[in-house]
């Protein structure tokens, strides 16, 4: 089943003859229990590819269907919603909030979801220990290391179970040891709950984990290859 299809993205910002090509003419696939690497330099489009695909962000062109759904029909709310539902993001920086728990961070996306407070601590429970914190539940951001607080922003990225997981830059802030184990995790979300991940990284070693891998230059897709790994 697809879990995410882009085709003929572009996205310009500003008009006119300073108008900005930042994608130009995407497309892009992921089946369910995916994971898709994009590479390629600083300012090639990459975190705007997943803005859009993540329905974070409108094209000036091109069509998006995330887990059946095409985005071109949904207004800010239903947007919003799709969001809430069926994508999970995860970014360089944590975003965790630093006055609630590592679980009642990771089940914050449950309550806003409408899911009673009980059931929801409990899911977030399942997915802290799915990612190895469950020692870690009543611990605050600011008393955990930087590779246990991009865990908990993972958890908290799929304890609604997801059908897309984008992840921009997500070991950009950890060590190489704490850079694999996120990812390591990240491919066994793919074969547990079976989350399409789309991830943009400079990394080539996390890119190699990856099943596929796009590399992008001047907006444009330049290349696109299974992973050796």
């Amino acid at each position: 089943m697809s879990a995410l299809q882009a085709r003929e993205l572009r996205k310009v910002y500003g008009g006119g003859e300073n108008g900005v090509d930042a994608v130009r003419g995407v497309s892009v696939e992921l089946t369910a229990g995916e994971c898709v690497a994009v590479v390629g330099p600083s300012g090639c489009g990459k975190s705007t590819l997943l803005h859009l695909c993540g329905g974070m962000d409108r094209p000036t062109a091109g069509t998006v269907v995330v887990d059946g759904v095409p985005l071109a029909g949904l207004g800010d709310d239903g947007l919003t919603q799709l969001r809430r539902e069926r994508v999970g993001f995860v970014f360089q920086f944590f975003n965790l909030l630093p006055t609630l728990t590592l679980v009642e961070n990771i089940a914050l996306p449950l309550l806003l979801a409408g899911v009673a407070a009980g059931e929801g601590a409990a899911q977030a429970r399942l997915c802290a220990d799915r990612v190895g914190l469950g020692h870690r539940l009543h611990h605050y951001p600011s008393q955990v290391s930087g590779g246990e607080l991009q865990r908990s922003a993972v958890a908290r990225a799929v304890v609604h179970r997801p059908a897309l997981l984008i992840a921009d830059e997500p070991t950009g802030n950890l060590d190489t040891d704490n850079g694999r184990r996120v990812l390591d995790i990240l491919r066994a979300l793919n074969d547990d709950i079976g989350v399409a991940v789309l991830l943009a990284t400079h990394d080539q070693t996390i890119a190699a984990g990856a099943d596929r891998i796009l590399r992008m230059r001047d907006g444009l897709v330049v290349d696109s290859s299974d992973s050796a790994a």
